[in-house]
């Protein structure tokens, strides 16, 4: 098995507990509602939201499952791993995040993401497709980051 780890860093101006709630905690109602054209639903098909919690986003083109290992409301910390649908393969096994919203001297929000990518074999991810998936989620997060800009009184 191969493993690769990389750690990407975002700055905002959002303080960490409303990214965190918006982005996070409430995700799964919020996620539809902003793309609602690639994100059909997010269902807790086990669980609540917490440790041990299996959520299920479901896109236009299919799905993806993702197992939570910690949310931490004081830290702002959230730990998951993508265990099953889109990108997961006969070369990838899972791919796992560790997620941190740090406060900024600004009040704003340092995002600090840690994904490591275990892969069967001696399979190596491509840089093309490594960057497609930083990518896709930095616009996620620039999507989220957007609406509360838009929205000041929104998770508050």
């Amino acid at each position: 098995m191969g493993v690769l780890t990389y750690t990407d860093e975002h700055i905002s101006t959002i303080p960490p507990a409303r990214i965190f709630k918006a982005s996070i905690l409430d995700s799964h109602n919020l996620m539809p509602k902003l793309l609602p054209d690639a994100i059909k639903s997010v269902e807790f098909i086990k669980g609540d939201g917490g440790a041990g919690s299996i959520k299920q986003i479901n896109f236009a083109g299919g799905f993806v499952k993702h197992e939570i290992d910690e949310v931490n409301e004081k830290t702002f910390t959230y730990k998951y791993s993508l265990i099953e649908g889109m990108g997961i393969s006969d070369k990838i096994e899972k791919v796992s995040y560790d997620i941190k919203f740090e406060g900024s001297p600004d009040n704003g929000t340092i995002a600090k993401m840690t994904t490591t990518i275990y892969t069967h074999g001696d399979f190596e991810l491509k840089e093309e497709e490594l960057n497609a998936g930083k990518e896709k989620v930095l616009g996620l997060y620039k999507v989220v980051e957007g609406y509360l800009l838009k929205n000041p009184d929104a998770y508050a």
